[in-house]
């Protein structure tokens, strides 16, 4: 069966290592088209999306192995621009491969890309900016091509902060001729990252961490290895199972330089938290109301990826709080499904108010989107009886197994 059984009531004790981070791996795995031989990615997690990629890179003409978090890809084979799509129409990120694409082969075509439901995230930003960069792009209904005799440099002022908008023009821009100004870039870890495996490899590129970045245009990049960043999101999860189940948990890997805004959080929320050199001790559950409203944020504020995993602490604290979703329209899913279980949310527009009561109940729940699918998870957890959520797909989109990690960390947990 697509779901996971969960046996809910049982406090949290063990410890887990937290997998390297999906966000990152994806637009790494892009880059190595732009670079023409072998690349090694390290710590890259076994999970659906990152599948996915790889069918992807394969279509294209790439060559990959894998064994276990070890992933070589050879793209000097690379004779192809269209893309399957199965794969396109499951997997949002697989819009990160038109910037590298553009460079590499100096055309595209593809099936507007796919992934949660979770807001509109229209394209139509990347193929604008694109557009400056000397982008020819014809629009169908269902698909559209992109060409380019020749990538140039632009200045992109974008009209709001966007991850994959600048992790494309990135892409595009390491290649192009001249030079290319993103402002405001995005400046998540996963951005970072992206920057990083770049500038191993050859590129140019300044202002990496800030809203400002400058890429130079270099002719040639050359094959690197390079290891994943462990995944702020995994741990932000598994610290909100500990935060709705109580106990005490270490997560081993946990980037904690990466989650101070989610750390802030679980803490005024009752959560102790003891920071290590190889990881984050968490203990306690949530038993404070937050006085003010949790808001999404770009980095470096509080993750969208992380709101629905928060409202399920706090409707299991009995203290309640409200949410203010400013990134994502449809983050909101999981409510009626956290309202089966017998909490007590109403939303607003993009406010969610969550009144404490009495504790929830587990029953038959289902997964709509990714994070939405593990915040079900982890309030059964904590609720009382035996709980199903149906859809696990959309779940190992993420996670490389979340039942093994919560069984290390003693749940009560298995596939059903």
């Amino acid at each position: 069966m697509d779901a996971v059984r969960i046996y809910g009531g049982k406090s949290l004790s063990g410890q887990t290592r937290i997998q390297g981070s999906k966000n990152a791996s994806l637009p790494i795995l892009a880059a190595t088209l732009l670079i023409d031989g072998i690349c090694e990615i390290e710590n890259c997690p076994d999970i659906s999306d990152v599948y996915h990629m790889l069918r992807l890179l394969e279509s294209l003409g790439c060559q990959v192995s894998r064994e276990k978090n070890h992933i070589r890809v050879d793209t000097g084979g690379v004779a192809a621009h269209d893309m399957p799509s199965d794969s396109v129409g499951v997997m949002r990120s697989s819009i990160m491969l038109l910037g590298a694409l553009l460079a590499r082969m100096g055309a595209v075509s593809m099936e507007y890309p796919g992934g949660c439901v979770i807001g509109k995230r229209p394209i139509d930003q990347h193929l604008c900016a694109l557009r400056r960069m000397g982008v020819e792009i014809v629009e169908g209904r269902e698909e559209f091509c992109a060409r380019a005799s020749k990538l140039h440099g632009a200045v992109h002022e974008l009209p709001f902060v966007s991850v994959g908008v600048t992790e494309n023009l990135v892409l595009a821009a390491v290649l192009a001729e001249g030079e290319t100004v993103i402002h405001p870039a995005a400046r998540e870890p996963e951005i970072q990252a992206l920057c990083e495996f770049l500038l191993k490899a050859g590129a140019e590129i300044s202002g990496v961490g800030t809203d400002r970045l400058v890429i130079r245009g270099v002719k040639k990049l050359h094959p690197v290895r390079f290891r994943v960043p462990a995944d702020r999101i995994v741990a932000g999860t598994y610290l909100t199972a500990c935060l709705c189940a109580g106990g005490s948990v270490f997560l081993e890997d946990a980037p904690c330089e990466q989650m101070q805004s989610v750390l802030a959080c679980a803490e005024r929320m009752g959560a102790g938290l003891t920071v290590w050199p190889d990881g984050l001790f968490v203990e306690g559950r949530a038993c404070n109301r937050l006085e003010e409203v949790l808001v999404t944020e770009v980095y470096p504020g509080f993750p969208t990826d992380l709101q629905s995993l928060f409202m399920a602490a706090m409707a299991l604290s009995g203290q309640g709080g409200q949410i203010e979703e400013t990134v994502f329209e449809n983050r909101f899913r999981i409510v009626p499904e956290l309202c089966k279980m017998g909490a007590d949310i109403t939303v607003e527009g993009n406010r969610a108010h969550v009144r404490g009561g009495g504790p929830l109940h587990n029953t038959i729940v289902e997964a709509k989107e990714l994070r939405g699918g593990a915040a079900l998870v982890v309030a059964a957890l904590a609720a009382e009886g035996t709980g199903i959520v149906r859809n696990r797909h959309f779940i190992d989109r993420g996670y490389e197994d979340i039942t093994l990690s919560l069984r290390e960390l003693g749940a009560d947990i298995e596939l059903a």
